[in-house]
């Protein structure tokens, strides 16, 4: 009896706090369902999925080469990044923070995608998978920030913690339908929130995003599965066209992506925390190079990696595999270091597989 109580208030408790506290997110009003099925071609029965004309069969294996474990032995190498103050609106510089977090120097202005500089992922801070490697700089030491990207709502995507204390640094924030919810739950203000649908496009201060496909799903508690969007994102103007992938599977959309934009200069690839089970939302690292390959790249990185172990693979097994298939295929891979700032016209200075001396 004693325990059925406690199972009972443990219940009460654990729904309670999912509705009070803010980590959870917003949700949409019946104005805002109406807008998004408006908008957003993928939106069913409220719920956003992945389109059948995109899927494809695909035969796939785990085919794991890596011998070591889901976190590493050694501190891994972590740079100190070398943000411009005023770049040239021709330079593009990227700056890898580990998992799938960047900064990206574009058309003169800063942008972060997907940002996380909490020490753990989940809805509270003291419980869940924990950074293995260390941040290359703080959330103090991060220059304003024009533009701030979502791809989706997961917790590793979407950090409640970071946002609050990046907030005031940010111009804009650019997500995917539904996300403004949670941001303005986060008390984000609501006109720093542009919302996307899938191949919509926005213009700001003379540089393009393009709000593109991703084959995954979102929610940010049991019951919101395919409430809010998931996306990848194209940013180009005059002298670059570049393109991140958000959390993805392989599929068609990656072609007609191609389609529509032509080649890119610069790709950035989720390649990891994937296996067979979850095949549909993370590809492995081969249909990740070949996804690169269909999008036209010139030049192709592995993201989602380094930081933490949400799947079962060796914490080197990404990157290793990514550009063994881009060595067979006769892709230029750049592999830099966490924090360290990489300009893309010297991409060759940073093609070590540096992961490679580490436990």
């Amino acid at each position: 009896m004693w325990a059925l109580k406690t199972l009972f208030v443990t219940i009460v408790v654990l729904i309670i706090f999912i509705k009070v506290s803010p980590v959870f997110g917003g949700s949409a009003s019946k104005e805002a369902n109406k807008e998004y099925s408006e908008r957003g071609t993928n939106y069913i029965d409220k719920k956003f999925i992945y389109p059948e004309q995109y899927k494809l069969k695909v035969e796939a294996g785990e085919n794991s080469i890596s011998k070591k474990g889901r976190t590493p032995k050694d501190a891994l190498p972590v740079m100190k990044p070398t943000f411009k103050n005023n770049p040239a609106i021709k330079e593009l510089n990227v700056t890898w923070l580990g998992h799938s977090a960047l900064l990206i120097q574009l058309h003169g202005m800063n942008i972060m995608i997907d940002p996380l500089f909490s020490r753990r992922t989940f809805p509270v801070n003291f419980a869940g998978p924990k950074r293995f490697s260390e941040m290359p700089i703080t959330i103090e030491e991060i220059p304003e920030i024009d533009l701030l990207i979502i791809s989706h709502d997961h917790y590793d995507h979407l950090d409640m913690y970071t946002i609050k204390k990046l907030d005031s640094k940010v111009r804009k924030y650019i997500v995917p339908l539904g996300l403004e919810n949670h941001l303005q739950r986060f008390n984000v203000e609501k006109g720093k929130i542009q919302s996307m649908a899938w191949w919509e496009e926005f213009e700001f201060n003379g540089l393009t995003i393009g709000c593109t496909p991703a084959k995954h799903y979102s929610n940010r508690q049991l019951s919101d599965r395919g409430n809010t969007l998931y996306a990848s994102w194209v940013l180009k103007d005059e002298y670059h066209q570049i393109y991140e992938s958000g959390d993805t599977g392989f599929g068609g959309h990656f072609k007609d992506i191609h389609d529509r934009y032509g080649d890119f200069d610069f790709v950035m690839m989720d390649s990891a925390q994937y296996n067979s089970a979850w095949h549909d939302s993370h590809m492995f690292p081969e249909e990740a190079a070949m996804a690169a390959k269909i999008m036209g790249a010139r030049i192709s990185m592995p993201i989602h990696w380094g930081a933490f172990a949400l799947s079962r693979h060796g914490w080197d097994d990404p990157p290793e595999r990514f550009v063994t298939w881009g060595e067979k295929n006769n892709m230029e891979v750049v592999t830099p270091r966490m924090g360290e700032t990489m300009a893309l016209d010297k991409y060759q200075e940073f093609q070590k597989c540096w992961w490679r001396d580490f436990e």
